[in-house]
C-alpha cells in the first residue's frame, strides 16, 4: 500500500520508528517530515500529506504529532478525508470498521512506539464494513462534508 506519513517535532522519533517498519513490510511511505526533532509548525508537513491522500498519490496517510488531534483537525479540513485518532488498537480498529477512515492520527507523547505499532497493524489490516448501516452513517458523513468543504479541483 502506498502510505503519505508526516509529524511534527514531538512525533519525529516516532515516525521514523513507524516508516522503518511499514517499509520492512512492503509498503510505499511517502514521507512529508519533518526531518528532526527541531520545533516546527505542524500544518507544514501534514496539510501536503493530507493533499497527497486527498489527490490518491497515497492511499491512506499516518500522521503524528503530540496527541494526535492537531493532525486530525487539518487532515478534516479536505474534502475526502476521514481522520481519527487513534491511542490503542480496538479504537483502531472501529475507526477502520465502522468509519471507514484513511488517515490515522497518533499521539507519540500519549502512547509508546510498542502499542503504536500494533495500533497501526490492526487498522491497517481492518476493512470497512460492508453493512447498510455502516455505509449509510459514513455517507451521511461524507453529504455533510460536501455541502460545506470545496472539491481539491475548485480551490
Amino acid at each position: 500500500m502506498k502510505l503519505a506519513i508526516a509529524c511534527d517535532h514531538a512525533g519525529f522519533d516516532l515516525k521514523e520508528e513507524v516508516k522503518k517498519l511499514l517499509e520492512q513490510q512492503g509498503h510505499e511511505v511517502i514521507d512529508f517530515g519533518t526531518t528532526s526533532t527541531a520545533a516546527c509548525d505542524l500544518p507544514d508537513t501534514v496539510y501536503p500529506a493530507a493533499l497527497a491522500v486527498a489527490r490518491g498519490q497515497a492511499e491512506r496517510g499516518i500522521f503524528i504529532d503530540g496527541v494526535g488531534y492537531g493532525s486530525a483537525m487539518i487532515a478534516n479540513r479536505i474534502l475526502g478525508l476521514n481522520a481519527a485518532v487513534c491511542q490503542d488498537p480496538f479504537c483502531a480498529m472501529l475507526a477502520r470498521a465502522h468509519s471507514n477512515t484513511n488517515v490515522l492520527c497518533l499521539g507519540a507523547k500519549i502512547i509508546g512506539s510498542a502499542l503504536a505499532i500494533e495500533t497501526i497493524r490492526v487498522w491497517m489490516s481492518t476493512d470497512f464494513l460492508t453493512d447498510e448501516k455502516y455505509q449509510r452513517r459514513v455517507g451521511k458523513v461524507d453529504d455533510i462534508a460536501h455541502r460545506h468543504l470545496k472539491p481539491l479541483e475548485e480551490i
